[in-house]
């Protein structure tokens, strides 16, 4: 959440940059609310400190055994502030509800380094890795791979879920597989991340901390009844929280972790964008890292968070850039945010798969999520960055694509061998079973 102290001394710096990402700051609202919610705590504070005043006039008035008449009277004095302040308390809870409802709907304002935009059309290339492979054949798309190696269904997904989920078989399914347990064992052994085995049904103030909800509550899987879960839409959600209504040591810095769990969207936003294959499904995996760290460190470690899931492409040998997102396409808790996209030959461009993001101390104003500065002796808010290291079935898809051969075949990467039994091929029809390939 913005800071609202921030937002009261700078009002209108924050609501430029917030013009940034493309979002009008309701100056006049927030006025009008803060305003209500001063008044507010004004009149229950004088209420609070007249009934102090005339309970000590009460205590006075008791000890004087002649007084009983002017005790009884500011008993009933007391009793008129009594109700008084609780009506003056509700409207202070009310006009605090308000506010906190307006400042939960505000994006986290974007970093100076940001640049200006409306959409990805504006992000700006910082680097390219690889050069994309150039085939003596049309390649076909991953879809078609899949469906012709007998390994990819999305018809038998479609008679069990329905659209935007698919079913893996075989060698392909032990392929994904694999492309996880590299990552894990990559950002684990090499990057020095701690892997972590996390809740994937969380609750709603867990979401609420991460900023999913209330605005992105639309695009939420959730359970029935009471009470409620919901399905996390990344392990981002219960990696961050683990920091939540806390107040860490330094030595518990910085907190370095990894997750492989299943992540569940209803793309409520996509509009019929990418119907056709794996790109965007209603249930994918990642292998997610995030780093909890004080603030003086995070674009430090927002660097080596985007270099750890580059890391990934490069021992898989996929072609890629890195994209600095401008102000309209950032996420909504982030301050600045880096794209990794991957090179699909049968689109012909890059696509991402990884999104790594610094978020300041915005989620963890939401969660209080601190640390006790031994400079200072004091609770400070952390910083927390996340990003994808990286998505498991685009990297199967980035794989089949630029790994195809003229036969339809696949050739497995060079990294995932040792997880393929030394498969070197993918071909049709190709089995798995005990323990061969």
């Amino acid at each position: 959440m913005i800071d609202p102290n921030l937002l009261r001394t700078e009002t209108e710096r924050v609501a430029e940059r917030l013009k940034i990402r493309n979002y009008n700051l309701e100056v006049a609202r927030w006025r009008s609310l803060e305003q209500a919610r001063r008044a507010a705590q004004t009149a229950a504070e004088e209420l609070q400190s007249a009934r102090n005043r005339i309970s000590k006039e009460i205590g006075a008035a008791k000890a004087k055994s002649d007084d009983e008449q002017t005790a009884a009277e500011l008993l009933k004095q007391a009793a008129r502030l009594g109700d008084k302040l609780k009506s003056a308390q509700s409207d202070l809870h009310n006009a605090r509800e308000q506010l906190q409802a307006f400042l939960s709907e505000i994006p986290n304002p974007p970093h100076l380094s940001v640049p200006p935009g409306a959409d990805e059309q504006d992000n700006a290339e910082v680097r390219r890795w690889g050069k994309p492979p150039q085939f003596e054949f049309t390649p076909r798309d991953h879809a078609d791979l899949g469906k012709n190696l007998g390994m990819m269904d999305y018809a038998a997904a479609a008679q069990i879920a329905g659209a935007r989920f698919v079913v893996l078989r075989g060698a392909l399914a032990k392929l994904h597989r694999a492309l996880a347990q590299f990552m894990l064992d990559l950002h684990t052994e090499q990057h020095g991340y701690v892997e972590t085995q996390v809740p994937v049904l969380v609750n709603e103030h867990t979401l609420y901390g991460t900023g999913q909800l209330p605005k992105f509550a639309a695009d939420q899987f959730s359970t029935r009844g009471e009470p409620r879960y919901y399905l996390t839409p990344t392990a981002e959600v219960p990696l961050t929280n683990l920091a939540a209504n806390r107040i860490l040591q330094a030595d518990e810095l910085p907190m370095q972790l990894v997750a492989h769990t299943p992540c569940f969207r209803r793309e409520a936003g996509s509009y019929g964008r990418d119907t056709r294959g794996m790109i965007r499904q209603h249930q994918f995996e990642k292998v997610e890292l995030v780093h909890i760290v004080p603030g003086e460190d995070s674009y430090a470690t927002l660097e080596q968070l985007t270099a750890n899931a580059e890391a990934v492409l490069q021992k898989l040998e996929l072609p890629y850039r890195v994209m600095v997102l401008c102000g309209g396409d950032m996420g909504f808790a982030a301050a600045k945010t880096y794209d990794l996209e991957v090179w699909i030959p049968s689109q012909q461009c890059y696509r991402e798969i990884s999104s790594c993001s610094n978020c300041e101390d915005f989620q963890a104003r939401r969660m209080q999520a601190r640390w006790r500065n031994p400079a200072t002796g004091k609770p400070e808010l952390l910083h927390t960055l996340n990003g994808s290291g990286v998505a498991v079935g685009r990297a199967l898809v980035a794989v089949l694509e630029n790994y195809q051969q003229p036969d339809g075949g696949i050739r497995v990467p060079k990294a995932l061998s040792p997880y393929m039994q030394g498969c070197a091929e993918i071909k049709p029809n190709t089995c798995i079973a005990a323990g061969k390939i």
